[in-house]
């Protein structure tokens, strides 16, 4: 698999010394933890610091407030998703695609950003992380995935946003922030096999 998105160079702090980078990276993996244990409105900036094993200062360098730390950390996981390479076919493509939706939807990630839905309601920025950091990757790689398949013939053109592309991921997402089951390979196949592939075969260019 490739990185979607290289890592930027490290931001500079309000004086001192040059950040570490690589602490950033542990600061936000004990933040992830946390959301997916406490939720926004019980995290705070103290428990960050215990959990990543860091003193207090370390984090007000580099954050100013709770929103700051938090908003930071969901826009900066798109670094860390990487998107499944071409197969060369659309059904190896849906397949790939789907299990990096289960994959990141159901580790830490997944259960931080949803702890977050109920502060969403009343934190704009929250809602502009997301949709500029993982939903930013999700849409940019299924564009990418739809667009190939047109131009191999598989599907008719204009499939990107339509019902059957949103079908790919939907039953994914209802297990992801309703039902609380488990999303895992079988479970995604199933629903490729059985929901999507029927789908997309309706979905393939008129014959002329």
């Amino acid at each position: 698999m490739v990185a979607m998105h290289a890592a930027e160079p490290p931001r500079s702090a309000r004086g001192g010394r040059p950040r570490d980078p690589s602490r950033d990276d542990v600061i936000r993996a004990a933040i992830l933890r946390l959301l997916a244990e406490v939720g926004y409105g019980a995290l705070t900036m103290d428990a960050v610091a215990a959990e990543a094993g860091v003193g207090k200062a370390t984090i007000y360098r580099r954050w100013r407030t709770k929103q700051d730390l938090v908003v930071d950390t969901i826009s900066d996981l798109n670094r860390a998703i990487a998107v499944p390479a071409d197969t060369g076919f659309l059904e190896g493509d849906l397949r790939a695609m789907m299990h990096l939706v289960a994959e990141v939807t159901g580790g830490p990630a997944g259960a931080a950003i949803r702890s977050l839905l109920p502060a969403m309601q009343y934190q704009p920025a929250l809602v502009e992380a997301f949709q500029s950091g993982p939903l930013a990757v999700w849409r940019s790689a299924y564009a990418a995935m739809w667009r190939r398949a047109e131009e191999r013939g598989e599907v008719r053109s204009g499939l990107a946003g339509s019902v059957v592309a949103e079908a790919t991921s939907a039953l994914i997402v209802q297990r992801w922030l309703l039902t609380g089951e488990p999303v895992d390979r079988q479970y995604v196949d199933h629903v490729l096999d059985v929901v999507v592939m029927p789908l997309i075969r309706n979905a393939r260019p008129a014959e002329a």
